[in-house]
């Protein structure tokens, strides 16, 4: 069989040749492979095919095929790393609001037997904990939050057959004691730069990460994935007020994170994704390196080392007009509800904001935000839009970059949600972010964005792998807190309007502002008061 393909190979290149040589060109027509032509040569072939069960151009059923097949050839080609996973409970991501300090969560399972835990996603900070042996923790019964309709859970190393401590002299181990033994465990403690004294303390363990992998259309293969969780025995500040009560899954591009983690084992790409609709709810997939047709921009070190997801803003503009040098470096942080940005560039961007908006601005001194506004819904036209253009001229576009806190048949109040910040840099939140299919490839160095509604295919009901479409989408609402981590950069999610940034040993100094409790009741003030006015 070897010898007559061989053979044949032969024949068809001195064909090839002589038709060459003669001048003469030579072609094949292609066809597709769900086209009508094609579908008669199956007919002709006897094959049980049919005009009901072939796929309908540009139907559902026909991109499903043909993205099917796509993940298909992708396996073949590229191995075990490409397969995409996601929660044991699947890829949903929730938001509760006020009520859980307007973070996104999403429910994992943890240990031998598993144990599920429902942690604060944050693409800002490393350490993956979670409340274990509590000394101090925050309430963990379902009767203490308003949107939750189960218990939250307490882990225990000891009852997991597949945990173990992580030894003092571990390469992951990064404490400041001295370790004076391998059979000592490695402590950790991340202390929070708020005015609550925020921090999360204990050991870290390594046990088993429930998850799914999707690499086979169709099925689902279970994965356990060894990974190093902090064993959080006390929390304090905003940890014991709503904030992330059952833990925090670290995303960012450390090597103790879970994506690091899971590529470092050959799982998956160094890669993942966050979609985050504007109801709250939306997807996370590790592996996922997004799609061709995804806008990106590569990240930029600081001090030579990539220690958060930092990207470079060449000028920010509002509506047509181009603040000038207003470049500067920006961290895209899942864990911070809204978006800061230096002074320079926040005091151009609302003032040109302010000057092209056609509506009258309200003064609270006592809220978040500085440029509210109350108009008429009879005289009220648009609102300018906002874009941040990136490296390699990528535009990241906001077009709607404001929140609105209440309406009636009269008029309408916004805010528009934007804080300066204390050093030369910005952090991209959760309410720019918001609207996008977000990938955080640290294989390739890049971020890269898609307008997304975050929807399902047949894969699994929690699982988005659906292409981008065209234009963009409004924005949302919530907040952040930052932490540090000893020799690390670390940015952690905190209360709702909180101001806070990372601090690490790279000499990167994260400015701390006023801590309140939440923005929420401030904004039911505004709008009672809208409505006198």
């Amino acid at each position: 069989m070897k010898s007559f393909s061989f053979c044949l190979l032969l024949v068809i290149y001195f064909f090839l040749i002589v038709r060459r040589s003669n001048g003469t060109t030579f072609s094949s027509r292609l066809v597709h492979r769900f086209s009508d032509e094609a579908k008669a040569v199956w007919i002709s072939r006897n094959v049980n095919v049919s005009a009901d069960s072939w796929p309908k151009r540009n139907g559902f059923e026909y991109l499903q095929a043909l993205l099917e097949n796509d993940l298909k050839r992708r396996q073949l080609k590229v191995g075990a790393q490409n397969q995409l996973l996601f929660p044991a409970r699947g890829s949903k991501t929730l938001s509760f609001g006020n009520d859980l300090a307007w973070l996104h969560y999403t429910w994992v399972d943890i240990g031998t037997p598993n144990v599920s835990f429902l942690v604060a996603l944050d693409a800002g900070s490393n350490l993956f904990w979670v409340p274990c042996d509590c000394i101090q923790c925050a309430p963990l019964s379902a009767g203490f939050y308003n949107s939750l309709d189960r218990d939250l859970n307490e882990y225990r190393p000891s009852l997991s057959s597949t945990s173990r401590h992580l030894p003092c002299n571990h390469e992951l181990c990064e404490s400041d004691l001295i370790c004076g033994s391998s059979k000592e465990p490695c402590s950790y403690i991340v202390n929070y730069d708020d005015s609550q004294n925020t921090s999360s303390s204990g050991l870290l363990v390594e046990d088993k990460l429930h998850l799914v992998s999707v690499s086979e259309p169709g099925k689902q293969k279970k994965v356990q994935a060894s990974v190093v969780i902090g064993c959080g025995r006390k929390q304090t500040g905003s940890y014991l007020d709503g904030a992330a009560p059952d833990g925090v899954m670290g995303l960012g591009p450390g090597n103790i994170s879970v994506p690091g983690l899971l590529a470092r084992a050959g799982l998956t790409r160094n890669s993942f994704s966050l979609c985050f609709e504007e109801n709250g709810s939306g997807r996370i997939l590790f592996g996922d390196q997004g799609h061709a047709s995804q806008l990106s921009t590569p990240f930029v070190p600081v001090e030579g080392n990539y220690v958060a997801y930092f990207v470079h803003v060449e000028s920010a503009c509002v509506g047509g007009s181009c603040l000038k040098q207003s470049g500067f470096k920006a961290m895209v942080d899942s864990g911070s509800s809204f978006t800061f940005l230096p002074p320079d560039v926040y005091n151009g961007i609302v003032l040109e904001f302010d000057k092209q908006l056609d509506a009258k601005r309200i003064s609270f001194p006592d809220g978040p935000w500085d440029y509210c506004y109350n108009t008429s819904l009879l005289k009220f036209k648009s609102i300018p839009s906002l874009h941040l253009l990136l490296d390699f001229n990528q535009s990241f576009v906001v077009h709607n970059p404001t929140y609105s806190i209440g309406e009636n048949q009269e008029f309408t109040l916004f805010c528009l949600p934007l804080q300066p910040t204390d050093e030369g840099y910005g952090i991209i939140g959760q309410n720019f972010i918001t609207g996008y299919h977000m990938v955080f490839d640290m294989e390739n160095r890049k971020l890269g964005w898609s307008k997304s509604n975050c929807q399902t295919t047949s894969y699994s009901p929690e699982v988005n792998l659906q292409p981008p479409s065209n234009g963009a989408s409004p924005t949302s609402l919530p907040t952040n807190e930052q932490q540090s981590i000893p020799n690390t950069l670390a940015v952690a999610p905190a209360v709702a309007g909180m101001t806070s940034k990372p601090s690490a040993a790279s000499h990167l100094t994260i400015p701390s502002r006023p801590h309140r409790t939440c923005p929420f009741p401030w904004l039911l003030l505004v709008y009672f008061f809208s409505t006198l006015m």
